[in-house]
């Protein structure tokens, strides 16, 4: 039996960096973010981006929610709100909330920071889930999907090289 608190959610955390400037890579993101994370992570389900967390053929998928520019401070950043739930059967599996902060770490790189919280299933089969492999499994996922994403970028927004 593991130690649980009477919090059923746990926090998410993970990052990564572009070697291009914020504007290129918000620019980016902001164009087209569902096409952004469909691409990176190269596997689509009903044209949405997953999570590469499969349970008996349920896709997790990727939905923005929501994003906030705040270009007032020292440091613009931007911050897409994300959501992570089963397309079917939603009760069954976890969901996952996010945020995803884009800023400037100096003019040439950009920092990509993901925070969430995981909500593990409800009831019993939730709690027997979260405590075998739940939480390892979102965060191995969350972690995945932001360097697919940045790797991704990477390329995306390399300059053409002439030969």
């Amino acid at each position: 039996m593991s130690a649980r608190t009477d919090d059923p959610t746990s926090r998410l955390f993970c990052s990564d960096h572009v070697n291009q400037p914020y504007p290129r890579v918000r620019d980016a993101i902001l164009a087209n973010a569902d096409g952004v994370f469909r691409d990176a992570t190269a596997v689509a389900a009903a044209h949405t981006a997953t999570l590469h967390l499969r349970v008996g053929g349920i896709s997790i998928a990727t939905k923005v929610v929501g994003v906030h520019r705040d270009d007032e401070n020292d440091r613009p950043a931007t911050t897409l709100m994300l959501a992570w739930k089963a397309v079917h059967r939603t009760p069954l599996f976890p969901s996952i909330t996010a945020s995803l902060a884009i800023f400037a770490l100096s003019p040439t790189v950009t920092q990509l920071e993901l925070r969430g919280i995981y909500q593990p299933p409800v009831g019993k089969h939730g709690e027997a889930h979260d405590a075998a492999a739940g939480h390892r499994a979102a965060e191995a996922s969350v972690a995945r999907f932001l360097e697919e994403v940045a790797g991704w970028l990477r390329v995306e927004l390399a300059p053409a090289i002439v030969t």
